[in-house]
């Protein structure tokens, strides 16, 4: 049975001040916990007896047995999962030496968890190891980005740091960010290696880091000049983005 200080304590993880003071987050659900569970120091995990008997044969953490009714107590979602875990939040060091060799993602003041989320589950679809966010972007931990994610923020690295302090120490020339005046994506020479820089959802990338933008790219509409949409949602054009860098690189 969880101790009123379990759920108060697990309650606390759905919101930031809380994971910073834990130093946790959690995950939920079959599929994410079972993606997350290596990956991740796991600080408590609970399971209803039958997720339990299900996974009898494998080498798990120290199970916690619960019911439905004290599973909702803790959960986010609407409907109470199976199994709930909670993980420390890990420490990665960005290194600016090793980013240089890859392909990168950078997020500025993207501030919708499920954006977040979609945009670490597309970079873990196409090869993207890394993803570096502005102080001010959505938090990693948020229960609703982990659920975006579907599981992949096991296998993709995020970092929160200055912008103008990152892209700095990198070549301009290999820099992208899109723009509504940007050069033609299709019609655009593009590096194998180098850093994509999405906006926020309103106002796109902040004037202040356009001059370390080497290279404006515009994912036009079709048929060009036909009255349409004012912008992309920017997991979409993240999407589109960098499924045509990985194009030239099989073409």
């Amino acid at each position: 049975m969880l101790s009123k200080n379990q759920i108060k304590r697990i309650q606390s993880l759905a919101r930031k001040k809380g994971r910073r003071e834990e130093g946790c987050f959690i995950a939920e659900g079959n599929k994410l916990v079972e993606d997350t569970l290596s990956a991740f120091e796991c600080d408590l995990l609970l399971a209803t007896p039958s997720w339990i008997v299900s996974h009898a044969h494998e080498s798990l953490p120290k199970i916690q047995e619960v019911d439905e009714q004290e599973m909702s107590k803790v959960s986010q979602l609407v409907t109470p999962p199976d199994v709930l875990a909670v993980y420390r939040i890990p420490e990665y060091h960005l290194n600016i030496d090793t980013l240089k060799k890859e392909l990168v993602l950078a997020l500025d003041t993207v501030q919708d968890p499920g954006n977040l989320g979609t945009i670490v589950r597309l970079a873990d679809w196409f090869g993207i190891r890394h993803i570096v966010c502005s102080p001010d972007t959505a938090d990693l931990y948020n229960p609703k980005v982990v659920q975006a994610t579907m599981g992949a923020l096991a296998r993709v690295n995020v970092y929160y740091t200055s912008f103008p302090d990152f892209l700095s120490q990198v070549d301009s020339s290999v820099v992208y960010g899109t723009f509504l005046d940007g050069e033609d994506i299709y019609h655009t020479s593009l590096t194998k290696s180098g850093v994509i820089v999405m906006g926020n959802e309103g106002n796109g990338i902040s004037a202040k880091l356009e001059p370390y933008i080497g290279k404006r790219l515009y994912i036009p509409n079709y048929p060009v000049g036909q009255p349409t949409s004012e912008s992309l949602n920017v997991a979409v054009a993240a999407a589109i983005t960098c499924a045509e860098f990985r194009r030239r690189q099989i073409v």
